[in-house]
């Protein structure tokens, strides 16, 4: 690291036009979280703070910065989907992340058919080529290092149903590339996406 590095502590600001911390932890998979309450009424929106955390069983799980609905449904009936935003779904995706409230169906303000789920209650983006039907396991609040409470919740889920896309799946491998996955940058507007360009391989070491 070279000595004129910019360095700053987050309790006192970064002191520059925008902070970074978004940015240098991206690109970041986006959590599309569709989420029902105990009525039916039914939410849909995007989190920037998603990923995998367990292959078996698998779980995934979203970062809700305030108990918003999503968070609220997932633990009023234990479940949710995730769904795979695509690059011709952007535009929808960024649709269903307006603050609206909790009795407007985001599927209906973005013009998004639903899909029937399998195992769980949850409809799902039936445009999206990969969903994964999800049992909510744990969700926790965050807290600091020194043990406050931080007003964002982890929801973390057992994924129990996968649904994939046929064209998604080329000798019984998934095309990462082919769907054309989005993800988060840092900017307020900033986003990127996977081509086949970008891919490289690499083996670890036996």
């Amino acid at each position: 690291m070279p000595d004129n590095a910019h360095f700053y502590q987050p309790k006192d600001g970064h002191q520059l036009s925008h902070d970074p911390f978004n940015a240098i932890i991206a690109p970041r998979p986006i959590g599309w979280i569709s989420s029902q309450n105990a009525k039916g009424q039914v939410n849909l929106a995007p989190y920037s703070f998603f990923n995998a955390f367990n292959y078996h069983p698998p779980i995934i799980g979203f970062s809700s910065i305030g108990y918003k609905d999503s968070v609220k449904n997932a633990v009023e009936t234990g479940q949710f989907c995730w769904n795979l935003v695509t690059r011709s779904l952007a535009e929808s995706m960024n649709k269903t992340s307006a603050m609206v409230d909790s009795e407007v169906d985001e599927f209906e303000l973005a013009n998004l058919a639903k899909g029937q789920s399998k195992i769980i209650d949850v409809p799902f983006v039936a445009l999206s080529p990969v969903v994964m039907e999800c049992k909510t396991s744990q969700v926790i609040q965050l807290q600091d290092a020194k043990g406050e409470q931080c007003q964002t919740w982890m929801v973390f889920g057992e994924v129990v149903g996968v649904h994939i896309a046929q064209s998604a799946i080329k000798t019984g491998i998934y095309d990462t590339a082919a769907m054309e996955p989005i993800m988060r940058g840092g900017g307020a507007a900033d986003y990127f996406s996977i081509s086949e360009n970008n891919k490289f391989e690499l083996s670890r070491p036996k």
